[in-house]
């Protein structure tokens, strides 16, 4: 598969091509077009399963953003539990939780890695917030934070009461104190603080 993309416009194109498979019924190679959301538009909706460092949350009563409208939302994308970076990452979330984020704030870690996984890898750090299970990335690719092998993008979003996301970083650094404190002042903004 190749892959294009267009930064300035947000666009991912990718462009299946040498096999027949890939080819659409009028013969014309398939292309498929996938938008970062931009600041200032919706948030995609979603609903995922999720564990905690106390539990795995039951398949009937999956995470569904809509539930948490008038609240902001922070949507940390992230590659994989008990690699380098992500230990670092939301291990500087918990440490700074208060700070960073505050109690009216919902913050989710989103993977692709299994429930059991996440509850084990929560629960190691002592996070105090839920961490949603995307195996296939169907959610990842919402937000244009699916990256390969099977991983999600180290991308993080502010999603704000109305609904709305009025922050994103596509390439979060977990080792940089410039994009916590990027990231505080976005929370901070859409809380109206």
């Amino acid at each position: 598969m190749y892959r294009y993309t267009f930064p300035m416009a947000g666009l991912l194109l990718a462009a299946p091509l040498g096999s027949l498979a890939a080819q659409s019924a009028g013969g014309n190679p398939r292309v498929v077009l996938a938008a970062t959301p931009r600041e200032g538009t919706m948030a995609p909706g979603f609903s995922l399963q999720w564990a905690t460092k106390d539990t795995i949350g039951t398949p009937d009563a999956p995470y569904e953003l809509w539930r948490d409208r008038g609240k902001t939302v922070v949507l940390a994308f992230y590659p994989a539990d008990f690699t380098k970076g992500c230990t670092a990452e939301l291990q500087t979330f918990a440490d700074q939780y208060d700070t960073l984020f505050g109690e009216d704030v919902v913050v989710l870690g989103i993977s692709s890695d299994s429930l059991a996984s996440h509850k084990r890898f929560a629960a190691s750090l002592d996070l105090p917030f839920r961490l949603l299970s995307d195996p296939d990335l169907t959610v990842a690719r919402k937000y244009a934070s699916h990256g390969d092998g099977g991983r999600a993008k180290r991308t993080v979003f502010v999603v704000g009461p109305d609904g709305k996301i009025r922050y994103q970083n596509l390439k979060f650094n977990p080792l940089d104190p410039k994009d916590y404190s990027a990231l505080g002042s976005a929370v901070r903004a859409a809380r109206g603080d």
